[in-house]
C-alpha cells in the first residue's frame, strides 16, 4: 500500500488508549480553557483523524506565513495551507503552557482535544490578509474563503494537540465519517492495491459517476473511494446527511459490490481552488489511495481560478516531487446528445455545444425549488427524487 504522506507509518494525533484518553478528560476540566472556532475545530479533527500526517499540531506565526507564501512547514516539508488556530480573546489562557481546545459545534461545548502551547502571538489584520492572497490567489472579501480566513481572530496559538474525540462527526454520519487509518484498514482487507479517490461536496450525478467509471477502467484500478466533505459548506450547497443518501444509492445500486467505497471526512471546505486541490491529494494519500481525480474546477468557487488550473500545479516539479499519490486530469464530462453516453467533452469529435446536455448547478437548483425534475441523462431519478424532496422542505 501506498506509504502516507511525509512518514513510513500514518501518525494521527487522536488518543487511541481508552484508559489514557480518560485520564486527559480527567486532566482537560482542571485545565485553562479555549473556545475555538469552527475553522481550527475542523483542522483538530482533521490532525485526530490522521489526514494532515505528519504535522503534529498548529503552525505559529512564521510558519504559517513561510507555508503560505513558499508551501513549506517546518524542517522543510511541503504543505500548501497553513493549520493554524487563530482566535480573538486569549484572556483565560495567557501564560498557560496547557490547554483544554472546547468543541464550538457542540451543544456542550465538550474539549476536543488537549494542546501543549508553544506560544501565543498577536497576528495582524493584514498578516492574515497577506496569507489569504497567497492561499486564495485574491483578497477580495467576497471570496467565502477569504472572508473567513481573515476573520478569525487576532491572536495564534501554537503547538502539539492530543485529541480526545471527532466532534459531531461519528454520531451524524456513523456509517460514513472514518479516519485515514480505518479506510487504509478497509482497503487491505479488501486487497486493493490501485485505490482511485474523487472528493465530493456535492451529490453525485451522471457525470460524476461515469467519471469514477473512466478513471477506474483506464488505471485499472481495483476500486473507488467517494471521499465526500462532511463539513461546513457555502450557502446554498446541499447539506452533507442529503449528499450521503444520494451518494450511498448510486454505489449500491450502479456499482459492483466492493467497487465503490462511500466514506467522509470531517473538514470545512475553503474554496481555495489550486492549494486546496493539493491538501486534496495530501489527505488521500494519507488515507491510502493511489489515485486522486481532479476535475474542471475543482475546489474553485465563482470566477476565481481558471477552468484548470487545480490540474496545472500538479505539474509543477516542487509539488510532483513531495507527493506520492498521482492525479487522474478530467476534463468537463457531460451528455451527448449525438453519442446517447456521458463523456468527457474534450475526447469527442463533430461536436459543439448544442451536442452536449448542460445544466449549471444553479439551473438545477431551480428546477428542484419548483418541482422540475432535472433530465433523467443528467441525473439519476432516484437522486432527483431525495433531491426534491430536499428542497421542496
Amino acid at each position: 500500500m501506498i506509504d502516507p504522506y511525509g512518514s513510513s507509518v500514518l501518525q494521527p494525533r487522536f488518543v487511541s488508549h481508552r484508559q489514557v484518553r480518560l485520564e486527559l478528560i480527567k486532566e482537560a476540566s482542571k485545565l485553562p480553557k479555549l473556545m475555538m472556532n469552527a475553522s481550527a475545530a475542523a483542522n483538530v479533527v482533521m490532525l485526530g483523524a490522521g489526514y494532515f500526517n505528519p504535522l503534529e499540531g498548529f503552525m505559529g506565526l512564521a510558519e504559517a506565513l513561510r507555508c503560505a507564501e513558499k508551501m513549506q512547514a517546518q524542517d522543510d516539508l511541503f504543505w500548501p495551507i497553513p493549520i493554524i488556530n487563530v482566535c480573538k480573546d486569549v484572556t483565560a489562557i495567557q501564560k498557560s503552557r496547557r490547554i483544554a481546545l472546547l468543541d464550538p459545534n457542540n451543544a456542550l461545548n465538550q474539549v476536543l482535544a488537549i494542546m501543549d502551547v508553544d506560544d501565543i502571538e498577536p497576528v495582524s489584520r493584514e498578516q492574515l490578509s497577506l496569507m489569504a492572497n497567497e492561499i486564495f490567489s485574491t483578497a477580495d472579501l467576497e471570496h467565502p474563503g477569504v472572508s473567513t480566513f481573515t476573520n478569525l481572530g487576532s491572536y495564534l496559538i501554537s503547538g502539539k494537540v492530543e485529541v480526545l474525540n471527532f466532534s459531531y462527526y461519528p454520531t451524524d454520519f456513523p456509517a460514513t465519517f472514518q479516519t485515514a487509518n480505518q479506510i487504509r484498514d478497509r482497503i487491505a482487507e479488501l486487497g486493493w492495491q490501485k485505490v482511485v479517490a474523487f472528493q465530493t461536496r456535492n451529490p453525485m450525478h451522471r457525470a460524476h459517476e461515469e467519471l469514477c467509471r473512466m478513471a477506474m477502467e483506464r488505471l485499472d484500478a481495483d476500486g473507488v473511494i467517494v471521499h465526500m466533505l462532511l463539513g461546513k459548506l457555502k450557502q446554498g450547497d446541499i447539506p452533507a446527511d442529503v449528499r450521503d443518501s444520494c451518494i450511498r444509492l448510486i454505489a449500491e445500486k450502479y456499482f459492483p459490490r466492493n467497487k465503490m467505497l462511500v466514506s467522509g471526512y470531517g473538514f470545512d471546505m475553503l474554496y481555495a481552488g489550486p492549494r486546496e486541490a493539493i491538501l486534496h491529494a495530501i489527505v488521500r494519500q494519507n488515507m491510502g489511495a493511489t489515485h486522486l481525480i481532479v476535475g474542471r474546477d475543482h475546489a474553485g468557487v465563482g470566477n476565481y481560478y481558471t477552468a484548470f488550473q487545480a490540474q496545472e500545479i500538479f505539474t509543477n516539479k516542487y509539488v510532483k516531487e513531495a507527493l506520492d499519490i498521482n492525479i487522474f486530469c478530467a476534463d468537463h464530462t457531460a451528455y451527448s446528445k449525438k453519442l446517447g453516453s456521458v463523456v468527457m467533452m474534450n475526447e469527442v469529435k463533430d461536436h459543439d455545444k448544442s451536442d452536449f446536455l448542460l445544466i449549471s448547478g444553479t439551473e438545477v437548483r431551480e428546477m428542484l425549488i419548483n418541482g422540475r425534475k432535472p433530465p433523467p441523462e443528467f441525473c439519476r431519478s432516484e437522486v432527483v427524487s431525495m433531491l426534491m424532496e430536499h428542497y421542496q422542505s
